[in-house]
């Protein structure tokens, strides 16, 4: 089955918002909104803190039944540096960290709406014995609620110890769309029963030079999509589950493209396109005109 979304589904300000373009003006429960879209969605916010359990269930509750959230792993778990310049404190891990980001899953699991975990690391994040340590103590610790691994760096292409380790441990070596430059990570194959895609898009431009807004300002040609469709159709065939993820998310760039794959894998919106999207991105009016 494949599951498609984006990463988030919050921007409610800053140039890149999503407020008047995908989601009406006004006051409305905008979870619920996208859900009537979208049958996944990745959560950002538990990169920056672990969910709240309250909020978890209120979450799974507003959503349908077939819904499925995918959760990134706190940032102590695998952005030490990031950790320790946002909270001034070592990111040392202790029995506690893992409890508390479990405890916020855990209304996500009994609802039966957690696809799985993401592990997004940096792109510093290098294979080395250390890292590969680090990597192995995290599978086994969240392993067992389905687990995908972002990483960036092209050494962990170059041995064949990292795939055999995700192979051998039933997780999702995670296939990604980005800008490429020297140290960018080789080819990906699957890795076993589920799939992962996350598309950044392909603003090399400001990849580096721009924030987490101006970096992820990249609307994917609908050639481009084509391309990334075939691409997770033949994972797809594979594999038992695969989720799908646009976090080319500026301006609700993000949204259309899934839209777009959603269409060119033979699924359709329930409901009409919100008239501030089709406004701002007429291919997708043409594009579903001609569906």
């Amino acid at each position: 089955m494949i599951r498609i979304g984006t990463s988030g589904w919050s921007y409610p300000s800053g140039e890149g918002r999503w407020d008047g373009i995908f989601y009406p003006r006004g006051r409305i429960d905008q979870l619920e909104f996208y859900s009537r879209y979208f049958d996944a969605v990745e959560i950002n916010s538990s990169f920056y803190r672990p969910l709240l359990p309250h909020v978890a269930r209120s979450w799974a509750k507003k959503t349908p039944d077939h819904f499925r959230f995918t959760a990134k792993l706190y940032q102590k778990f695998t952005h030490p540096k990031m950790f320790l310049e946002s909270t001034g404190s070592e990111a040392v891990l202790t029995p506690a960290d893992f409890e508390q980001f479990e405890a916020g899953i855990e209304p996500l699991l009994e609802a039966g709406k957690l696809g799985c975990l993401l592990a997004q690391f940096p792109p510093s994040f290098k294979r080395d014995e250390e890292s590969l340590d680090h990597l192995e103590d995290l599978i086994r610790r969240f392993g067992r609620y389905g687990l995908a691994v972002e990483l960036r760096h092209r050494s962990w292409t170059e041995s064949p110890e990292p795939l055999a380790l995700l192979e051998s441990s039933g997780v999702a070596w995670c296939i990604i769309d980005e800008p490429k430059f020297r140290t960018s990570i080789g080819d990906v194959r699957p890795t076993g029963r589920l799939a992962y895609f996350r598309f950044h898009g392909r603003n090399a431009e400001k990849w580096w030079s721009g924030d987490r807004e101006t970096r992820y300002d990249y609307l994917y040609t609908p050639e481009e999509v084509a391309e990334l469709a075939r691409d997770v159709s033949a994972v797809a065939e594979q594999a038992e589950e695969c989720y799908v993820f646009y976090n080319n998310h500026f301006g609700g760039k993000a949204v259309v493209n899934a839209l777009q794959m959603r269409l060119l894998l033979g699924g359709r919106p329930e409901r009409e396109l919100p008239t501030g999207l089709l406004e701002r991105y007429p291919v997708l009016r043409d594009l579903y005109r001609g569906g």
